[in-house]
């Protein structure tokens, strides 16, 4: 295999970069709900989903840069491998959610960038510490990103069975991940550790909803 240098890896992640946020992501699976039609949809529950929508889209987006960031700065190879599935697996909730968002007429966040900066940078720094925490971050995250899906479940219009088909089922997948992530070995964070990740969370929930 060949061994990369510093500059290789960076032109490799900032290609990655590129086409996470340019929506040129590929994936296979199938969209769930795919047979449920939006009719019953008016304008208003239109709207209401489509934010609601761009959130966990720009959430996807975070996901992968936190992903890449670790599996960069991780010295653990088997730590690497999980980080480079999980980032490959989470690729199918992009795509999933790029194309409800089209659907439904509604455009990603403009904050994306900034948010995939950030999380890559926080993962950079978790991938560096020992794996226990790092996979105990992977772990929090993917459980503070359940307790948002089930939020938007209930949130969106009872009429978007679509929608809730998809998040439904990233919920499942979420649940999966961090499952994986407590069997490598994850530990638990301190309190203080996950109370800042759920501020952080709420920062980008809140102003993802609107631009």
């Amino acid at each position: 295999m060949r061994n990369f240098s510093l500059a290789d890896k960076f032109f490799i992640e900032f290609d990655e970069a590129i086409n996470t946020l340019s929506g040129k992501v590929n994936h296979r699976a199938e969209t769930p709900g795919k047979d449920f039609q939006d009719d019953k949809l008016d304008q208003k529950a239109r709207e209401e989903s489509g934010r609601l929508l761009r959130v966990n889209h720009c959430g996807e987006i975070c996901a992968q840069a936190l992903y890449r960031g670790q599996r960069l700065s991780s010295k653990n190879e088997k730590n690497r491998e999980f980080m480079e599935e999980a980032a490959s697996e989470e690729t199918k909730h992009l795509g999933w959610c790029e194309k409800r968002l089209s659907e439904l007429n509604t455009k990603p966040s403009i904050l994306n960038p900034f948010f995939y900066a950030t999380s890559f940078f926080a993962g950079l720094v978790v991938g560096a510490t020992t794996d226990k925490y790092s996979l105990g971050f992977t772990a929090e995250t993917e459980r503070q990103v359940m307790v948002h899906l089930s939020k938007h479940i209930s949130s969106l219009p009872s009429e978007d069975k679509k929608s809730k088909a998809i998040l439904e089922q990233m919920r499942l997948d979420e649940e999966s991940h961090k499952d994986s992530a407590i069997e490598r070995g994850g530990a638990e964070l301190p309190r203080g550790t996950r109370i800042l990740m759920a501020l952080l969370s709420k920062v980008m929930t809140k102003t993802t909803y609107w631009v």
